[in-house]
């Protein structure tokens, strides 16, 4: 039977996109089923007692965008360290991609797209237009997924992830969890790939 890895995290998080790729190749190479699952980050973050970025001390902001151009640069991808839509809302994204993933749909392609819209494209992942175009973009339909993700349903998976989230001891995006070991951030992902491997 095919391990499961949870992949918790929000559509706007720079340590999200720079594991997603990542992430999804090691999934594969294990033959593992891997289970997206976007959350309400601000949420977890007064869960955890973490402050979002604009209220962290100004030495936390500082080496964030230090870390973010070591990462940027060791693993040879494209980052802009300030893009112009972010921060945005990440819940319209969040619904989009639940949505996808309630209805068995590439929600793994499409968590990717809105992560690289934000961190590489300038895109706005909180517009309608957006969302509707990066959906076309991976093969949906990019106009009725995006309607779907207006129902109340979406909302609730959202809520269900966050509450999930929080009950397995998720503490930031990302988080990956393979039973009840929790791998926090992509530089962890040696961990899961080992856990994989040897599970």
């Amino acid at each position: 039977m095919s391990q499961t890895v949870d992949c918790y995290f929000t559509p706007i998080s720079p340590w999200a996109y720079l594991g997603m790729a990542r992430f999804r190749r090691i999934v594969a190479e294990a033959g593992a089923v891997a289970a997206f699952k976007p959350v309400d980050i601000m949420q977890v973050f007064a869960r955890v007692g973490a402050l979002p970025l604009g209220q962290r001390p100004q030495s936390k902001q500082d080496n964030r965008l230090q870390e973010l151009v070591r990462w940027r640069d060791y693993l040879k991808m494209p980052l802009n360290l300030q893009p112009q839509f972010f921060p945005t809302n990440p819940i319209p994204a969040c619904r989009l991609i639940s949505a996808a993933a309630s209805q068995g749909l590439d929600a793994a392609a499409l968590s990717e797209a809105c992560l690289k819209a934000c961190w590489v494209e300038e895109q706005d992942i909180a517009s309608a237009d957006t969302l509707i175009q990066l959906t076309d973009r991976c093969g949906l339909d990019g106009r009725g997924l995006y309607q779907a993700s207006l129902l109340d349903v979406a909302l609730h998976q959202v809520q269900a992830n966050t509450d999930e989230a929080l009950a397995r001891g998720v503490i930031g995006s990302p988080c990956y969890l393979i039973d009840d070991q929790v791998f926090f951030g992509q530089d962890r992902l040696d961990f899961v790939a080992r856990s994989l491997l040897t599970g």
